[in-house]
């Protein structure tokens, strides 16, 4: 489109406003008092939004934009248009604070609950931070998974011994060459209270020598107590399920490697040698 004169250019300028303003008018219509934008807002937008009394955040981030939705419940939609009943989410109280010099906008759902939450994880060094992530991720998988199987087994490596124990028992009954192969099977389970006790500076051969003579005296959850340096009924339990997988995946990649029948080699690299060249004085 060609304009050719001032009033041309203003009208076209009225017409894009009254555009846009009749847009952001049907999104106040619907019931809409706050939008999460994923891309950067306009000048000409922001006034309009601010005559409708509508709050604007822009959220590059995609991920967070997702999280924001199942948050609220409500839809993403690609273009700017008016939302429908179903597009509109809800929440309770969104405010900004202020958490380690980092300002935060907040979608608190209060009481009315809420299918996501944050954990904030502060602390002095990466390092530090790095174990409570996985501390706390650990403790949301047993959640996830007592939904499967809710059974504990005794922790601290008391398990581990326990079954090592019954199959080392098992084996010794077995005719032949296949005892030593149940044997060294229940020994490697030792390996679990031997590195808690190793990575806790207490003698391995010796713990686990008062753990065998517990469990022989009757109390089986006596495992590894690493704050008072010895063995003991800590309270640690385990969860059966990510016990028996563990278990399941170390032995299926243990007869894995059993199973491979060649020898790879290592070669040098590169094609058959070229033929010697005969000299110029060679007969």
């Amino acid at each position: 489109m060609l304009l050719r004169s001032a009033e041309e250019l203003k009208a076209y300028n009225n017409s894009e406003e009254e555009s846009l303003e009749r847009v952001i008018k049907s999104i106040a219509d619907s019931g809409c008092n706050f939008v999460v934008c994923g891309q950067q807002v306009g000048e000409l937008a922001l006034h309009f939004l601010e005559k409708y009394k509508i709050a604007v955040m822009k959220c590059p981030s995609k991920f967070e934009l997702r999280r924001i939705c199942r948050t609220t419940g409500a839809a993403t939609l690609v273009r700017l248009e008016p939302p429908q009943e179903a597009d509109l989410g809800a929440v309770s109280l969104i405010e900004e604070k202020e958490i380690g010099s980092t300002r935060c906008t907040i979608f608190d759902q209060e009481d009315d609950g809420s299918r996501v939450a944050t954990i904030i994880v502060r602390g002095s060094t990466t390092n530090i931070m790095d174990d409570v992530e996985r501390a706390i991720d650990d403790g949301v998988n047993v959640v996830k998974s007592m939904t499967r199987d809710a059974r504990f087994v005794p922790g601290a490596g008391a398990c581990e011994l326990l079954l090592a124990d019954a199959i080392t028992t098992f084996g010794e009954a077995q005719p032949g060459l296949d005892q030593y192969a149940i044997n060294k099977f229940g020994l490697a389970l030792e390996v679990v209270p031997r590195t808690l006790a190793e990575n806790a500076g207490l003698d391995a051969t010796n713990m686990i020598a008062e753990m065998y003579a517990a469990h022989k005296a009757g109390n089986t959850k006596v495992g590894i107590d690493v704050v008072e340096s010895g063995t003991a009924d800590c309270g640690i339990l385990d969860l059966l399920h990510t016990k028996k997988e563990a278990i399941k995946m170390a032995t299926d990649a243990a007869v894995t490697v059993l199973r491979v029948d060649q020898i790879i080699m290592s070669k040098p690299a590169g094609g058959p040698k070229a033929a010697a060249q005969e000299g110029a004085d060679d007969d």
